[in-house]
């Protein structure tokens, strides 16, 4: 019989996002493990919103999380420079959206 490693035997890596007020974006406040999602949102429940700072909480196994690599930025970001009419300066934001 072999001994299980402590890989093995670890619970799954999860990834929190919280959302401070309603119509604001969640954002990214940390990573726990959790052996499900249901005890994830408790876990992140208890450890990033203790002081009830929080309206949603998202968690996103670890698992799940494509990335591009960093040292493809030039590829991603680079050709947008020159796209003017992609960024918002050519008309002012309602002061319903004073947020953004």
């Amino acid at each position: 019989m072999t001994t299980p490693t402590p890989a093995s035997t670890e619970w799954p890596l999860w990834e929190v996002f919280v959302r401070s007020r309603a119509g604001l974006d969640h954002k990214h406040c940390g990573s726990l493990h959790a052996s499900d999602a249901k005890m994830a949102i408790q876990m992140a429940r208890d450890v990033y919103t203790r002081r009830q700072e929080g309206t949603s909480i998202w968690v996103v196994p670890s698992s799940a999380i494509v990335a591009s690599d960093p040292a493809d930025k030039d590829m991603y970001f680079d050709p947008a420079e020159d796209k003017v009419y992609r960024h918002p300066t050519f008309f002012t934001l309602p002061a319903a959206v004073n947020h953004m």
